[in-house]
């Protein structure tokens, strides 16, 4: 919930997904879980339909998901709320589809490999391999928090157990030769996992660098 612009990052994310016709979406709760509950309601003055899910104890990013298996019976979107993103997720979707992947991700450069995943790809964009924080080099394409996904993968998550995409689940997908799939997101991305990041994150948006589309709700 901490504002870009005047408004939520959460906001300018139910916006995103909004422009590209994704109208029912779920939002994990931890922290404050009132906040965010008090600020969108059932989702409609933003055009959307949310639905809660509460996370008393943290179970990681697919922990979380599994607690949604019931809700996420289709293809569907994952995006962390910490990552101010204005991408193209309709192509995203469409190589998804077009490898009959089972995980699509968006990746974004970064100068400073060693705090993030990292990951490799075939150069028909197929993930090889995922590198947690690496020592040595292995390119600069970092997993974004923004992925497609299909149902099915959500049988490889213990239920009640932390889990996470990156560092647990798509290692695993990778070993059980499942087709997982990514490219440079088209479009600005930005990891606001920290102070100096956030404060990139509001003057990028101030000065125009984000990008049309993302926070236009008047």
């Amino acid at each position: 919930m901490l504002p870009i612009g005047g408004r939520p990052v959460l906001e300018h994310l139910v916006d995103l997904v909004h422009e590209f016709e994704v109208t029912d979406i779920a939002i994990n709760l931890h922290y404050r879980p009132e906040v965010i509950v008090n600020h969108f309601g059932d989702g409609s003055a933003f055009g959307v339909h949310v639905t809660y899910s509460h996370e008393p104890a943290l179970l990681g990013s697919a922990g979380a998901a599994k607690q949604l298996e019931w809700f996420l019976d289709e293809t569907f979107f994952v995006i962390y709320g910490d990552v101010l993103a204005n991408v193209d997720l309709g192509r995203l979707l469409e190589l998804h589809r077009r490898h009959w992947a089972v995980a699509t991700l968006a990746l974004y450069e970064v100068p400073d490999p060693s705090r993030c995943g990292i990951v490799q790809l075939a150069p028909d964009g197929r993930i090889e391999r995922f590198v947690e924080k690496p020592t040595e080099d292995v390119g600069n394409l970092a997993n974004a928090g923004i992925y497609v996904v299909e149902p099915a993968v959500l049988r490889y998550i213990p239920a009640g157990q932390p889990c996470d995409f990156g560092h647990d689940l798509f290692p695993l997908l990778l070993e059980l030769g499942q087709p997982m799939y990514a490219e440079l997101g088209q479009g600005y991305i930005l990891d606001m996992g920290s102070l100096e990041r956030y404060e990139q994150a509001e003057a990028d948006y101030q000065a125009g660098r984000v990008g049309r589309g993302l926070g236009s709700r008047v």
